[in-house]
């Protein structure tokens, strides 16, 4: 993705201190493009806690640094291995739903532990941190291709008409380490020539729809329009939406999904409305050991203030306002899950493939049954 005509990843090392992560700190969008400085575990537990970084990829991709880092403190500090479980213990903590994060901390110290001294673990968790980032940006590269045969095959029956893609929630390059998940495809699309146009969902509570897809769509240059959460279904009654394609924080070797709060209700209004509904996701958001979605995925419960508040732009600065009674309680559930009967179609780096467990096995065959 390029911004002000210059190429960024969402997660890089400095090039003058390879010891320092730096990423875009995504508070701050769409109205601050701000990057920030991690040097140590604590800097990136609250980085991916308080959602300076989001989405499944890019939570991964900063797990897999932060137990770089942590390795680095090991080595300054002594009792490497006690401090390196206390580190991927505390970034597992962050955030409990996407799976990337546990599955990028179990690969860090799966390849850590083949150091035989201090200066080689640091340098192979230097090499995993580096590789989880490639691949999730190549993955989503190629979820873009296998998707992208998707719209042109809307593309034809349109006739030149612009297809019209419903999104929730941000599963864009903010989301991933590059290109994203959900807008992988879109971004094929509309790069190849296609008329594409994007329906964006706000996604309340947190408005990643709204502040990040919308964003990111802006500055590629791809037609969209911010819509209220609620609206999905309204423009699908009307025909007004061709194809739904959402990400995913978590999905079963069955085929259920765990995404943003609200991808369920989309889900649902797609099926009455015999719109496809699809989820791109690299297999990194694959849990292979969780077969009910609906029972066993962890669903993140995040804190009250972030339904109570909204933060906006006014007069050149940010700022935060009380949209609630000041005594009333709120919940704020921070995913639901769609059963896989509600699915389409997963869309991966290896090819689209039914949501259930016989067909993501064929697409995966070493997890074998």
């Amino acid at each position: 993705m390029k911004v002000g005509g210059q190429h960024f990843r969402t997660i890089w090392l400095r090039k003058e201190d390879q010891c320092v992560v730096q990423l875009i700190d995504q508070r701050f969008l769409p109205h601050r493009f701000v990057i920030e400085d991690v040097s140590t575990v604590e800097q990136m537990v609250t980085a991916i806690r308080d959602m300076h970084v989001r989405g499944a990829g890019l939570i991964g991709a900063s797990a897999g640094y932060g137990m770089y880092l942590a390795t680095i403190e090991a080595a300054a500090h002594g009792w490497f291995d006690q401090h390196l479980a206390s580190a991927a213990a505390q970034l597992k903590a962050t955030r409990p739903t996407a799976v990337n994060l546990s599955w990028a901390v179990e690969r860090q110290l799966k390849n850590i532990v083949d150091g035989r001294t201090a200066e080689e673990k640091v340098a192979l968790a230097l090499r995993t941190a580096r590789l989880i980032a490639q691949e999730d940006e190549e993955h989503c590269r190629m979820i873009g291709q296998h998707g992208l045969n998707l719209i042109q095959e809307i593309a034809r029956k349109k006739a030149g008409k612009p297809v019209n893609v419903l999104t929730h929630c941000n599963a864009g390059w903010l989301a991933f380490v590059d290109y994203g998940s959900a807008t992988a495809p879109i971004y094929a699309a509309h790069d190849s020539g296609l008329r594409v146009h994007v329906w964006v969902a706000e996604t309340r509570p947190r408005n990643q729809g709204s502040k990040l897809t919308a964003w990111e769509l802006g500055k590629h240059g791809v037609p969209h329009t911010v819509i209220a959460d609620s609206a999905g279904g309204h423009l699908m009654q009307h025909g007004e939406v061709d194809l739904v394609i959402v990400g995913t924080d978590r999905t079963t070797y069955t085929g259920d999904v765990a995404n943003k709060i609200g991808t369920y209700l989309k889900a649902v209004a797609a099926k009455d409305n015999n719109v496809p509904f699809y989820v791109a996701l690299p297999s990194s958001s694959l849990d292979w050991n969780m077969r009910d979605g609906l029972k066993e995925i962890p669903i993140e419960e995040r804190g009250a203030e972030e339904v109570k508040h909204a933060d906006g732009w006014l007069e050149g600065r940010q700022v935060e306002v009380r949209i609630t009674p000041e005594g009333s309680p709120a919940a704020n559930y921070g995913f639901d899950v769609t059963p896989k009967r509600l699915v389409t179609g997963l869309i991966t780096e290896r090819g689209v493939c039914e949501a259930n467990e016989k067909s993501i096995r064929a697409l995966f065959p070493e997890h074998g049954p």
